[in-house]
């Protein structure tokens, strides 16, 4: 499992191309987006259903990527999360400690990796990727995701000023719609619609400043059973954690 992973992390950082992007390829402009809004749920939490209905309507309003990232530490309260992976609790244990925080918490909706809320709050939740924006400390960087059939296609302008700190380029898998019926813990009885929930976070490149092309093989939908994905240029704090977000796209892949 762990080599199959290297491999494929290995082969999309190979299709990553830095430098002068290839003629035609920036011929439409970068999506337009407020934010990004990163909802940490439970399925065994009774207080996350509304956050998890916020998620959807942000979802909705095609200007914001929204992912939710279910955690499986609730697990043992009598109900394993059918979505929740380690990977997902330790993305938002990294982000505890990036924004100094002791702990974690269910509904946690981190906004554009600077700042965090109940994620069941909507309107506070618009307001600061608003305020984000209007203090331009939101999505500095166009990117754009094309669908090409048998690939995906991300391109990025480049940027004539670049912090010093490190960029990662994260490649985000996520099924668009999943409906669950609980049969046990807190939210027994009930069943719950998830929308672009997480399945795999691949951190597949570093950008620094220049025009940058990605493609992604279909292939990789398929092994992993996605159905959309998003592409995040993310900046590491001093201590390697999950930072302040700069660019963002998401693309549902069209299927049959």
């Amino acid at each position: 499992m762990l080599i199959n992973r290297l491999f494929s992390i290995a082969a999309l950082a190979a299709l990553v191309t830095l430098g002068p992007a290839k003629a035609g390829a920036d011929d439409a402009r970068p999506e337009k987006l407020l934010g990004v809004v990163e909802l940490f749920t439970s399925q065994g939490c009774s207080s996350c259903p509304p956050a998890d209905a916020a998620l959807e309507e942000l979802a909705a309003r095609g200007d914001v990527v929204a992912l939710g990232y279910h955690v499986d530490y609730w697990d043992y309260l009598g109900w394993s999360d059918t979505l929740g992976s380690k990977a997902n609790s330790e993305r938002q244990y990294a982000y505890a400690k990036g924004l100094k925080r002791r702990g974690v918490y269910t509904p946690q909706a981190v906004i554009n990796g600077r700042s965090h809320t109940n994620g069941a709050h909507y309107r506070e939740i618009v307001a600061t990727m608003k305020q984000d924006a209007a203090a331009e400390q939101g999505l500095a960087v166009g990117l754009k995701l094309t669908d090409l059939g048998d690939r995906m296609h991300v391109s990025a302008a480049g940027a004539s000023v670049i912090d010093a700190g490190k960029v990662h380029i994260v490649l985000i898998y996520f099924r668009r719609h999943s409906d669950v019926e609980i049969q046990r813990g807190e939210n027994a009885g009930k069943t719950i619609s998830y929308v672009n929930a997480v399945i795999d976070i691949q951190t597949i490149g570093m950008w620094e400043g220049k025009p940058l092309t990605v493609d992604i093989p279909n292939s990789e939908f398929t092994a992993k059973n996605a159905d959309g994905c998003a592409v995040l240029l993310q900046k590491a704090t001093t201590s390697g954690h999950p930072g302040e977000i700069i660019g963002a796209a998401i693309l549902p892949r069209q299927t049959g």
